[in-house]
């Protein structure tokens, strides 16, 4: 049976595991020794890796707070830490009701340091690599990658390189990686293209990869599905039954699938109280709809991508090999959603004082189709997964938002705008 399955009995550990710790290939089952050289995929089929453990961990080994809170399910015990995790739980009680669910919450990762999901993997990410002794830090980036790697590289001390689609970033992200001294080049290309460029210098030893290729930034995004299962049960006695997440690199859904099969088998979860991960991509950006829907086990590249929702801009999902797997066993699905649709849903939650930005919001715009459509029942328990925060793209924000009205310098004048 393979490992990418909840029923699958994982490998004894090999001979050069570290501290119980070892990378595996997805693909043919091939191990190795998790920082004796720096390595992104297998050495003998080019799979993508996985971090595991001899001892999975449970419920009770976590303390503290914080991703690193759950060290036990972590190759390391800290980390470089800003601190990050240990986001909220929103009720969104308007939201709830009139997409017609038993429970909805919303995971608002927005609230990390430096307002998005990935300084979860990034605080594992950068300590593996001072385990490994590298001196430059580099990823592709559609804006949140880079600002999280430019904090927790400044954090470090290590010299931090980010490779940006010119002028498809928004400006608030590009400030962040700026101003925390990160050498920022602008490619004419997308994405996709990037990341071509970021892989090919870190084959060659230029620089340590940190985009979600790497496996041990999976690791700490895997933190997202422990806290949302331990605050769900501590609030409601049980666990949903769906998370809803937007979709771009897949690392997310591909974390997420992984910490549930670490939980299945350290008996902490059944199999089937295992939430079904339904993943939410733009129309102008939606390979992994298109495989799901198609009974693909792959991806498609897509060479042109648009859409307003900039942080899931990608056409080329490097971990769709493990996140579809996610999705199929888990009993999920994915769906495209419009721009429109997605700018109505950051409304939305806008209206319930959550501020994301807008590809944040196709969670809930994709839950929404999803219910029109019958696919997600009213008796069910949802969680909506928002991945950064309103100001990562203040332009967008102000779009969707209303325009400043002006009026004389009199409160007369003020109390007659108000009235009309």
């Amino acid at each position: 049976m393979s490992s990418m399955t909840l029923a699958a009995e994982q490998d004894a550990a090999p001979e050069d595991a570290e501290d119980g710790v070892w990378l595996a290939c997805i693909e043919c089952g091939a191990t190795f020794a998790p920082f004796d050289a720096v390595r992104y995929r297998c050495d003998d089929c080019d799979g993508l890796l996985e971090a595991r453990y001899a001892d999975p961990p449970t419920f009770e080994d976590f303390e503290g707070e914080g991703v690193w809170r759950y060290s036990a399910a972590l190759p390391f015990d800290e980390g470089v830490s800003l601190p990050e995790g240990n986001t909220p739980l929103h009720y969104v009680p308007r939201l709830e009701e009139s997409v017609g669910v038993n429970t909805l919450r919303v995971k608002h990762e927005g609230m990390n340091p430096t307002g998005s999901f990935k300084d979860r993997g990034m605080t594992v990410g950068v300590r593996v690599a001072e385990e490994l002794g590298v001196d430059r830090l580099a990823c592709a980036s559609t804006g949140n990658t880079s600002a999280a790697l430019a904090a927790y590289g400044a954090r470090a001390g290590l010299e931090t390189l980010v490779l940006l689609p010119a002028g498809k970033v928004a400006a608030g992200k590009v400030a962040q990686a700026s101003l925390h001294g990160a050498r920022i080049l602008e490619v004419d290309g997308n994405f996709d293209a990037c990341l071509d460029i970021v892989q090919d210098l870190a084959e060659r030893g230029e620089a340590y990869l940190l985009n979600s290729l790497n496996p041990f930034r999976l690791e700490g995004q895997k933190t997202i599905g422990l806290e949302i299962l331990e605050e769900f049960y501590a609030d409601e006695g049980r666990y949903p039954d769906r998370i809803v997440l937007p979709v771009g690199n897949a690392g997310n859904t591909a974390a997420l699938f992984k910490c549930f099969r670490e939980l299945v088998r350290s008996g902490q979860l059944d199999a089937d109280e295992v939430p079904r991960l339904t993943g939410v991509q733009a129309e102008g950006a939606a390979p992994m709809v298109e495989a799901v829907e198609n009974g693909w086990d792959h991806t498609e590249r897509w060479d042109e991508v648009e859409t307003r929702a900039t942080a899931i801009r990608i056409g080329n999902p490097v971990n769709a090999p493990k996140a579809l797997p996610g999705i199929r066993e888990t009993g999920g699905t994915a769906v495209a959603v419009s721009d429109e649709e997605i700018t109505d849903a950051q409304r939305s939650l806008a209206a319930e004082g959550v501020g994301v930005e807008p590809a944040s919001a196709a969670s809930v715009a994709g839950l929404r189709k999803l219910r029109d459509r019958g696919v997600v029942g009213d008796e069910e328990d949802v969680v909506c997964l928002t991945t950064g925060h309103l100001l990562k793209d203040p332009d967008a924000a102000a779009e969707a938002g209303g325009d400043p009205e002006p009026v004389p310098n009199d409160t007369d004048a003020v109390l007659e705008r108000l009235g009309n």
